[in-house]
Formats: structure tokens, C-alpha cells, sequence
């Protein structure tokens, strides 16, 4: 089991830019492969970014890819989306989830969720 914690989320201009936190507890950290997804009113949950448990491989939406970067700290058990020139449509409900092993892009081969955290894009 692991617990996750997401942190970070605001309102912010058109243009701006935030960071989200997720703090994990439990198991090793770094057996687990993070990723965060979204949530906008009245749509599905869709993928944002993925990392693997030693951080070295990443992937991401076409909608954020060169405006997101997801990061890891193993030693804080912590994943990181930064996230620069925000535009309105980036506006949803960002959740950071956790599974074990391979890489995957759909939320529901997540078994682990935050209880997500808001983020507000004003144009």
C-alpha cells in the first residue's frame, strides 16, 4: 500500500506557472512508477506525465509536452510536475497516482490515488 499526498495547486494567469508535490508514504518509493493525470469539469480523467522509479525515463501528453516536466526525489518520496506557460485549458483536477512495474498511460492500470488538488488557469 502507499499513501498519496498532492500539494501545490492555485489559481494563476494565463501564462504563469506552478508546481505540484506528491508526497508518498508506505512501500519503497522507488519501486513505484508516478504519474499525474487530470480532471477538468464534466470530462474524463486523462494521462498529464509518467515517470519510472529511477527517474530516468518520462512520458507525456501531447497537450503539455515542452510546458510540463514530472521529476522525482527518492529521497523525499516525492514526485514534482512543474508546470510553465499554463494555459486556460489547463485547468482541471491534477491527481498523482502509483503502480508497480511497467510504464503505463491510463489511469485505470493505477491502483494508488491522491485526493487531488486544484488548479485554476485565469486568461
Amino acid at each position: 500500500q502507499v499513501q498519496l499526498v498532492e500539494s501545490g495547486g492555485g489559481l494563476v494567469q494565463a501564462g504563469g506557472s506552478l508546481r505540484l508535490s506528491c508526497v508518498a508514504s508506505g512501500r519503497t518509493f522507488t519501486t513505484y512508477v508516478m504519474g499525474w493525470f487530470r480532471q477538468a469539469p464534466g470530462k474524463p480523467r486523462e494521462f498529464v506525465a509518467t515517470i519510472s522509479g529511477g527517474g530516468g525515463t518520462t512520458y507525456y501528453a501531447d497537450s503539455v509536452k515542452g510546458r510540463f516536466t514530472i521529476s522525482r526525489d527518492n529521497a523525499k518520496n516525492t514526485v514534482y510536475l512543474q508546470m510553465n506557460s499554463l494555459k486556460s485549458e489547463d485547468t482541471a483536477v491534477y491527481y498523482c497516482a502509483a503502480r508497480t512495474a511497467r510504464l503505463v498511460l491510463t489511469p485505470a492500470e493505477y491502483p494508488y490515488w491522491g485526493q487531488g488538488t486544484q488548479v485554476t488557469v485565469s486568461s
